[in-house]
């Protein structure tokens, strides 16, 4: 049983290692180029061929896969299955045609729910509770192809797009290892999606990043959840980015003198003013009440807790962030 791994980030390492672990014949593994990183640009591979190296496997890293000489190379290993985790790329049909048991993707979404390049992020923006990974074929399509397998896994009120991007890493490996001796044996049963039901989760650009204040409390603090470790929710401070990375959840904030009972905002508070800034954090009119923000980041400096930029700035009551 011959295979060819793709895959890029983290999240995929497990999945190919339950291919090595498992004893498939990992013929090659395909990846993105080697990108400069940090503030010094130093030139880092991607995590899956940090770990095909250590296993001797040769690795492949096209530009575009689909002008690239790597294609005529897969059809030269003549893989029996290729099976894809968070590539980075589409396969054109002239590689989804080689393998003879075809090309399946592991997913970090429940399909049809939240096809596209950044799942993890827009169900917890989404306020999603439960998320998961599915196997899949791919097609020619984004994200569109049979289903074989799902596992759900549930979003808790600490979970992040950090903590859920390693849950799903572990749970779509443990997946790949169920399905596939049922795949190469045939008696996987392959679900078409529902299109209708269909949500698309795209690559988050600067603009999703932005707090809107105007928004609801839980709005953004599923943001801010489904933001951190990366790419960040932002608003702005004194004409500066303000990134904000950690927020209390809206319930758990007690009522107090600036708000009602059910948390709304004071009388004539614009979203976005800061109603207080102590040792607990900045809290910050929303559209229907208040947001604490307890980990912040100021322009040109580390992430802090709120508490310490209170005490070292002159952000207090009555600043209003996002202008």
């Amino acid at each position: 049983m011959k295979l060819i791994f793709m895959g890029t980030p983290d999240f995929a390492v497990p999945s190919l290692r339950a291919l090595i672990e498992g004893g498939y014949d990992v013929a090659a593994v395909i990846t993105q180029p080697d990108r400069p990183k940090g503030r010094k640009r130093v030139l880092t591979p991607p995590p899956v061929k940090v770990e095909a190296e250590k296993h001797g496997i040769p690795v492949f890293q096209p530009e575009k896969l689909r002008t690239s000489d790597t294609v005529d190379e897969i059809r030269r290993i003549s893989p029996d299955l290729i099976v894809t985790a968070a590539y980075g790329q589409i396969l054109p049909k002239s590689v989804l045609d080689i393998p003879r048991l075809g090309c399946i993707n592991i997913h970090a979404s429940l399909l049809p729910k939240y096809r596209g390049g950044a799942p993890i992020h827009h169900a917890i923006i989404q306020g999603e509770q439960v998320t998961g990974v599915t196997i899949m074929y791919m097609a020619v399509g984004l994200d569109t192809g049979d289903m074989i397998s799902k596992v759900e896994v549930p979003i808790g009120d600490d979970d992040t797009t950090g903590t859920m991007f390693d849950k799903l890493s572990l749970a779509g490996a443990e997946l790949l290892k169920r399905t596939l001796p049922e795949l190469i044996a045939g008696t996987a049963r392959a679900v078409p999606q529902d299109d209708s039901q269909a949500i698309y989760s795209p690559n988050i650009n600067r603009e999703d990043e932005k707090i809107d204040w105007n928004r609801s409390s839980k709005d953004i603090w599923n943001l801010v959840r489904g933001l951190n470790p990366f790419p960040g929710a932002y608003t702005t401070w004194n004409g500066e980015i303000l990134k904000v990375w950690v927020s209390k959840k809206p319930e758990d904030l007690a009522p107090g003198a600036d708000r009602t009972s059910e948390g709304s905002t004071g009388a004539g508070l614009k979203p976005g003013t800061v109603i207080g800034a102590d040792e607990d954090g900045i809290e910050v009119a929303t559209g229907d009440g208040s947001l604490k923000l307890l980990n912040v980041q100021p322009a040109g400096k580390k992430a802090m807790e709120a508490a310490q930029l209170v005490r070292g700035s002159s952000i207090g009551k009555g600043t209003v962030l996002g202008e």
